[in-house]
């Protein structure tokens, strides 16, 4: 950099740019912010890629972040005076060059700006538009999937899955409770009754079934393909486990990470930072088969007794192409009463099983369902509040496409 006055407004233009990505959800703190500084201290200003690719290293961890990324960057960078010039993100103004190779902007980053561009006072001569919808904003979020919302629509989905509540399924267990109005003589009880009056008379006593809702096991990818979803689902799990007993939670990418203690605080923010310090393959691969063989080795037996239901949440997509996955699924589907495959592909209507772990996993599961949305996520807590049986019709048709 050629001087002070010059360094100092590229400083001022990285803390701005540095504020947009951390509007539109990139974790951006005080440290990134210095490390950009110095990066582009050390590759200078002469070339645009490596402006770029310097900033890239600094902000970008994940890769759900590059597009955020890339988008901001080309709206941000194009113009040096592109805040005063902010009228509406979302469409074109006349006489300024588009983004390169891009569609649409994203939602996260065109708030973000907008933000961005509000907090500094601009806009007041900016070009007004109507971006009202006719229809129900509630409606709309519930519609929308996770992966295309903006960060303020993350924030109130994740709001609305803290307030959700899981209906209590009861089912018939092996054991008996003394009932005045039961089916069933309790011979035993009748003839203790009889022994403390003497034995002239036996007084009839009855006895029914107890009932309790069965445990529920959770198996949630995190690997990149699935993170956004993975993410939102965490929120789901929090609220599943402390609104009843006998939740276990498991995430899975290329290893198996038992989270359940970690899910049963109260302080969502709390639980969900211990989580990430637990978990060490987040946004990896995938190794389906080798995980749930962990699973069924040292953890099947401890959560999957009373007749556990069982949601398997994952795209299917398996780096080791399905190896040794059919006999793990198998096993896992005999250890339990139901088993739900929670899978975000299926919002597809185009959706065929054609990968080797998706049709490794189609026929041994009870029920195929999309979750990618907070409609879907409270159809499934209506779903899970009723007894249901194995082998669903709806599964037939899925099974003769993965055959």
């Amino acid at each position: 950099m050629n001087g002070n006055g010059e360094q100092g407004r590229i400083a001022g233009n990285l803390m701005r740019f540095a504020r947009v990505l951390r509007r539109a959800g990139l974790p951006v703190g005080p440290g990134r912010m210095l490390e950009a500084v110095a990066a582009v201290e050390a590759v200078g200003l002469g070339r645009r890629e490596d402006f770029y690719w310097a900033l890239h290293a600094v902000f970008v961890n994940r890769r759900d972040q590059r597009e955020l990324f890339d988008q901001a960057f080309h709206i941000f960078w194009r113009n040096p005076k592109l805040l005063e010039r902010m009228a509406g993100l979302t469409v074109a103004l006349p006489g300024q060059e588009q983004p390169p190779d891009r569609d649409q902007i994203s939602r996260r980053v065109a708030e973000a700006m907008a933000d961005s561009a509000a907090s500094q006072g601009v806009g007041e001569e900016s070009t007004e538009f109507d971006a009202s919808l006719t229809w129900s904003r509630d409606e709309v979020q519930r519609d929308k999937d996770f992966e295309k919302m903006s960060a303020a629509e993350m924030r109130e989905a994740r709001e609305s899955i803290a307030r959700m509540r899981l209906p209590i399924m009861d089912v018939p267990t092996r054991r008996w409770r003394p009932d005045p109005a039961g089916a069933r003589a309790d011979m035993r009880a009748s003839l203790r009754a009889a022994m403390r009056g003497g034995g002239d008379i036996i007084p009839l006593r009855t006895r029914k079934r107890q009932r309790r809702h069965p445990p529920l096991v959770i198996l949630c990818d995190i690997s990149g393909s699935m993170e956004v979803y993975s993410r939102m689902f965490l929120h789901f799990m929090h609220a599943i486990t402390n609104d009843r007993d006998r939740v276990h939670t498991f995430l899975f990418g290329t290893r198996l990470t038992n989270i359940t203690r970690y899910l049963r605080h109260r302080d969502v923010d709390l639980a969900l930072d211990r989580v990430s310090g637990a978990v060490r393959d987040w946004a990896g691969g995938t190794r389906i088969g080798q995980c749930l063989h962990v699973f069924n080795r040292d953890w099947s037996r401890r959560v999957l007794g009373q007749g556990a239901v069982v949601l398997f949440i994952s795209d299917g997509l398996d780096r080791e192409a399905g190896a040794g996955l059919g006999a793990e699924m198998q096993r896992l589907h005999k250890s339990c009463r139901r088993l739900i495959w929670l899978n975000p592909l299926l919002r597809y209507d185009a959706f065929e099983p054609r990968s080797l772990g998706v049709r490794a996993i189609m026929p041994h599961v009870d029920e195929f369902r999309p979750v990618h949305n907070l409609d879907s996520l409270k159809t499934l807590t209506e779903v899970l509040g009723q007894p249901g049986g194995r082998r669903m019709e709806s599964m037939a048709k899925w099974r003769e496409m993965a055959a």
